[in-house]
């Protein structure tokens, strides 16, 4: 089994409960006007990893209090996320968290056994239009499911209506020997506002929105 694959960081502390390790998939057809992830989008390929040699870089973080898995849109795959979800509920602790841009009722529709194995979903297309002032989401649209016991016991009842607070980290920034990367979803036009806050300083930042 292969998963197309952009990239696997740790810790994401922006996406999810407590520090996770977050895992993006490679290859999205919904293509949401505005998405700062178009990186994501088309799938090559090299872009294919085995499910093992995916696990063997999970397995470095046995601390880790989850595992965010984004794109991409991972149910284009969903096969080989079923695989890697399996692996995860027999082999690590935590919650696993799934985001979509297809809608929740789809994705019970279509993708029943691969919902039983998640804890939380964070499901619907990306809106530029729709505001963004709700934690855990790009657009204030997008749906928040908790759907296991450790879901509700992680994650606040009234996470749906939850408002992203000021105090509240929008992105990890990190800094491997692949380059810097940075996690988590930020306030419509927060991009544009990282990159002009860079050149003011001197520096040029090519993002994934443009």
């Amino acid at each position: 089994m292969k998963l197309a694959l952009n990239k696997i960081q740790y810790p994401v502390t922006t996406l999810g409960f407590g520090r996770r390790v977050g895992i993006w998939t490679q290859g999205c057809s919904i293509g949401c006007p505005g998405c700062i992830s178009k990186d994501t989008w088309e799938r090559r390929p090299d872009d294919y990893v085995e499910m093992n040699d995916v696990l063997a870089v999970c397995k470095r973080w046995p601390q880790a209090d989850g595992f965010t898995i984004s794109g991409g849109e991972p149910f284009e795959q969903a096969e080989a996320l079923a695989d890697l979800l399996k692996h995860f509920r027999k082999s690590f602790h935590g919650d696993l968290l799934v985001f979509s841009g297809y809608e929740f009722d789809e994705l019970e529709m279509r993708f029943p056994e691969i919902l039983e194995m998640t804890d939380v979903v964070v499901a619907g297309p990306y809106r530029a239009n729709a505001g963004s002032n709700l934690t855990l989401r790009g657009s204030d649209n997008q749906t928040i499911h908790l759907l296991s016991d450790l879901a509700r016991e992680r994650y606040p009842n009234g996470l749906n209506n939850e408002r992203k607070r000021k105090s509240q980290p929008a992105l990890d920034l990190g800094i491997t020997e692949d380059g810097i990367y940075m996690a988590g979803i930020t306030k419509q036009g927060g991009m544009a506002r990282f990159r002009k806050s860079l050149a003011k300083r001197g520096y040029r930042a090519i993002t994934s929105d443009k």
